[in-house]
């Protein structure tokens, strides 16, 4: 698929995900509608573009993606300036037409008082998010039902760490926002939500190499042992003259 392709699907779903994930904190709604916003406009986006770009809509996606080596490193480049391109367009557009856009910032409990932690919760919540995609639609895993397992996990995660992070699994999703709140300025922005979600990006990969180098030997072994216990033909009697 051709870059401009890949970088028009990529902005527009990445756009759509900011719009109508900000959108629905914009319009108070509770973190169970922000969440259901997120992970059903991902599983949307995942089966309208998947084709074209496989849908990543996240920095850290296309991070444990290129490392696992399923796009290239410069194609990574493509995909990271149509993300951060539809992240601030967004923003912009809701820091327009809302009266009050600090709540479109991903943010928490921890947010200021423990970074550190934060970090780790992105990193752990942004695990899971990789792992199910790599497992379902890289792996084939997940047949038609992979952009549906994918936005559930988002959906999941958000519902799970909202309280503490803002759950953004996604340094774009908080990019975007940042510049017109001003926190694009402070350091922790990018410990927590650059940092930890590259970093659980990495441990899926990890893990789902690990995984998956397993299974070949595994599979050797059990063929090689069920030759080894298959019966000796028998040869049949010769007949007597």
């Amino acid at each position: 698929m051709s870059n401009s392709k890949v970088f028009l699907a990529e902005l527009i779903g990445t756009f759509a995900l900011v719009f109508f994930g900000a959108g629905a904190a914009v319009s108070g709604l509770t973190t169970f509608g922000v969440a259901l916003a997120h992970g059903l406009t991902l599983a949307v986006m995942a089966y309208t573009f998947g084709y074209i770009s496989g849908t990543h809509i996240n920095p850290a996606v296309t991070f444990g993606l290129a490392l696992q080596g399923a796009i290239q490193w410069s194609q990574a480049a493509v995909y990271w300036a149509a993300q951060f391109s539809g992240a601030i367009a967004a923003a912009a557009v809701l820091n327009f037409v809302a009266s009050d856009f600090t709540v479109a910032a991903t943010a928490g409990s921890m947010t200021l008082a423990h970074p550190v932690t934060a970090m780790i919760i992105e990193a752990i919540l942004t695990f899971f998010l990789v792992n199910t995609i790599l497992h379902t639609a890289v792996g084939g895993k997940g047949g038609a039902f992979a952009g549906w397992a994918i936005g559930t996990t988002l959906t999941v995660a958000i519902l799970g760490g909202g309280h503490f992070t803002g759950a953004s699994l996604n340094p774009a999703r908080t990019f975007g926002p940042a510049l017109f709140t001003g926190d694009w300025m402070d350091g922790a922005t990018y410990l927590i939500y650059f940092v930890g979600p590259f970093v659980g990006s990495a441990i899926a990969v990890a893990v789902y190499r690990f995984f998956t180098s397993a299974d070949a030997p595994m599979m050797v072994a059990a063929s090689v042992m069920a030759e080894t216990k298959k019966p000796a033909a028998k040869k049949p009697a010769a007949k007597r003259k």
